[in-house]
């Protein structure tokens, strides 16, 4: 099935890009920095639903301790509805 071929071919790009976000998160706590950017708010957008896409989230603890401080943010704002 193609759809099934097109999405396995996602799947490495994607997990080195989360690889990227967990290493970069280490050493910061925010992906640009010290404070919240329109990097954090892009990537939050799609990292919180990356595993409706077939990501296993469950190994980046980092990444995770960022979407809950995300989540914490005054004026969070859930999407969905």
């Amino acid at each position: 099935d193609s759809s099934k071929a097109e999405l396995s071919s996602k799947m490495k790009p994607g997990y080195q890009a989360l690889d990227v976000m967990e290493n970069n998160l280490k050493n910061s706590a925010f992906l640009a920095g010290k404070n919240c950017s329109i990097a954090d708010i892009s990537l939050y957008a799609y990292t919180h639903v990356a595993e409706e896409g077939g990501f296993d989230l469950s190994r980046y603890p980092t990444i995770n301790a960022w979407l809950s401080q995300i989540q914490s943010l005054p004026g969070y704002v859930a999407m969905g509805g």
